[in-house]
């Protein structure tokens, strides 16, 4: 049998260790031994095939059944609540940026009149918009 050190001593070490290697992390995506977008296109065929074999698989439903509410919603109020407005913040040029398009197309919108309250017709107005973004979207 290998010799390896306890389960629980290496993640650990991991937790431990790791967390002092972001000025290696950030000097590695300051200075890549490749483009990533270059990798990532090269990539593109290799990434169809494990998506495809990972439907095939099921793996997702695998991996979310096997993961669960609980560890789902432990990761997400753990991590991710003390992420979310940082992330929010620094995305918001991009968010600008992809919202511009659609934003455009609805002030362009010509709406139908607006009916009373509860008025059917008042659903024509939201047809019109909806139309238009996917339009915009699809290009159909």
């Amino acid at each position: 049998m290998a010799e390896i050190k306890p389960l629980d001593k290496i993640a650990s070490k991991w937790a431990e260790v790791t967390p002092q290697r972001a000025g290696e992390y950030q000097e590695g995506i300051k200075n890549p031994r490749r483009s990533w977008q270059q990798a990532t296109e090269e990539a593109s065929d290799a990434y169809e095939e494990g998506v495809t074999a990972a439907i095939s698989n099921q793996s997702f439903q695998k991996g979310v059944s096997e993961a669960g509410d609980a560890k789902w919603r432990e990761g997400a109020l753990e991590k991710g609540v003390r992420r979310w407005p940082e992330g929010v913040r620094l995305g918001k040029d991009d968010y600008r940026q992809g919202f511009a398009p659609f934003h455009s197309v609805i002030a362009g919108v010509t709406l139908p009149p607006r009916g009373p309250k509860g008025d059917p017709r008042n659903y024509d107005r939201v047809r019109a918009i909806g139309e238009a973004l996917h339009e915009e979207k699809t290009g159909s």
